[in-house]
């Protein structure tokens, strides 16, 4: 059933915001007192204030899942309760996805048929997959000589912290915390100071569904502060990160300096999306075109903002892609037919707009889509031609919607273009070859390859980069779980065979 703006503005009138910090199955503020403000970025007015936590609170937030841990209150209960948890918590976040939706679009802007389908579908996804998960996992036996019995298993790696970044805070929050609960870890949960609500509302569900106290912590604050608290912290035995490659490299340095703890990294990207000469250029791959580079309003490490097109289908390519971007509805987050929002902050949005005057100022051609509303971060779906490679606008993450097209000449062009980058996230390809585009989706040194298609794959499909996008560990699928687990070999003498 689909419902209008009145609708969702109503039930946000009635929203009860999470503010507080989640710390051994209680709801506290921070020992300080401090707290800082959550901005709806379409409205620019507060919607709330939300304690900030400081290295004491994530201290008391890791001394309480170290206790739940070593307790074995759930690292060591028997995989059917920890399944039936997850599953309980799954339908608990089906339940609530519409407050979870509308608490995420006031949060960061993002439109709320968005927050509906990744809250309502793919949140509960994740919980679901790998509470599944739980009970069709076997240990290894080696083969040894008949006097030995040598078991392979994998064991909880202990106390984890997750960061998590602002522009899609939930679904993020479950591509770790469903993998990383299913482990058997007890978690110390630090969620991006601009969008904290709805990682905290999940640490209530959480217990709700019957996780123990102490499993599932949640300190908002800011990165400065917690984050680096939480990431030099000596009794955290693995930290996994998502956001900026600068931040990411703060957390590296932050283990070296504490108890070099296990650090995952997934981080930004300059992601290309190649056209060769023999693709048509019909609606659906304008379409995908337009999703890579608009979604989310280009807030988003995967982003196809470097669209390298065949020389011999650029102008169509571009004509149809303007008359795309010029239909895009952008409004207010809570209006079902809003396709694209704001930016999430006002600062974050000048970087952008400093971005576009830079592609101006280096000799690029801009032109922008549908007109923004007066009050908000907006910014409109901007397309730049004439762009070549070396230009700041083809090499910068910008994490807006501004989108590059440079013309190529053949697929080895297109080829070189591509991994001319210091990122290595993602790339798409569209091709009617589809052996031409497998050979060239083996060639391009990234994480996620689509191919005719805008995709970052589901809940089964590892995801993760290469180069300044990320260490070797993967978000989602069944390598997700080896961030979350340490293997260990248990070598018994038996005797001697028969």
């Amino acid at each position: 059933m689909s419902h209008t703006t009145a609708y969702y503005e109503n039930l946000a009138q009635g929203l009860s915001i999470p503010a507080k910090a989640v710390i051994d199955g209680r709801l506290v503020h921070a020992q300080s007192g401090a707290s800082f403000e959550t901005l709806n970025p379409a409205s620019t007015l507060t919607i709330g204030e939300v304690t900030s936590c400081d290295a004491g609170d994530v201290d008391l937030a890791v001394k309480a899942a170290r206790k739940s841990f070593e307790g074995g209150v759930w690292s060591r209960v028997g995989v059917t309760k920890r399944k039936n948890v997850l599953v309980t918590l799954a339908g608990l976040i089906r339940e609530n996805s519409e407050q979870l939706a509308i608490l995420e679009s006031l949060d960061t802007g993002k439109p709320i048929t968005d927050c509906l389908n990744e809250i309502g579908n793919e949140v509960p996804k994740f919980f679901q997959w790998y509470a599944e998960l739980l009970d069709k996992s076997y240990g290894k036996v080696a083969p040894t000589e008949n006097d030995v019995l040598a078991l392979i298993t994998e064991e909880p790696i202990g106390v984890v912290g997750l960061v998590l970044p602002w522009n899609f805070p939930l679904l993020i929050t479950a591509w770790k915390v469903a993998p990383a609960l299913a482990a058997g870890c007890s978690i110390v949960l630090k969620p991006a100071e601009q969008s904290p609500l709805t990682s905290i509302r999940l640490a209530e569900l959480a217990l709700e569904a019957g996780l123990p106290d102490g499993v599932f912590n949640v300190v908002p604050g800011t990165g400065e502060i917690a984050g680096k608290a939480l990431g030099l912290h000596s009794d955290v035995d693995a930290v996994s990160f998502t956001g900026s490659s600068e931040v990411g490299a703060l957390f590296l340095r932050y283990a070296s300096d504490s108890n070099l703890k296990r650090v995952a990294l997934e981080m930004g990207g300059k992601s290309p999306l190649i056209v060769l000469g023999d693709a048509e250029i019909t609606e659906d791959l304008i379409n995908h075109a337009a999703l890579a580079a608009y979604w989310n309003a280009g807030q988003n490490c995967s982003a196809n903002m470097r669209q390298l097109v065949d020389v011999s289908k650029k102008d169509e390519f571009i004509e149809k892609l303007l008359g795309k971007i010029r239909s895009i509805k952008i409004g207010n987050p809570l209006d079902p037919s809003t396709e694209v929002g704001p930016m999430i902050t006002a600062s974050h949005r000048d970087r952008v707009r400093n971005f576009i005057k830079i592609g101006r100022d280096e000799g690029a051609t801009a032109v922008e889509g549908a007109d923004v509303p007066a009050k908000g971060f907006y910014i409109p779906p901007v397309l730049f031609t004439d762009v070549t490679p070396d230009m700041t606008i083809a090499r910068e993450e910008i994490f807006g919607p501004v989108l590059g097209v440079i013309a190529t000449k053949g697929p080895e062009d297109a080829l070189r273009i591509a991994r001319d980058t210091k990122y290595g996230l993602h790339a798409s390809i569209f091709t009617a070859d589809f052996t031409k585009g497998y050979a060239l989706a083996r060639r391009i040194p990234c994480g996620t390859v689509s191919i005719n298609c805008f995709s970052e794959g589901d809940v089964t499909t590892p995801f993760g980069g290469y180069k300044l996008s990320g260490s070797a560990a993967r978000d989602k699928g069944l390598e997700a779980m080896q961030q979350y687990q340490q293997t260990k070999t248990i070598w018994s003498a038996i005797g001697p065979g028969m």
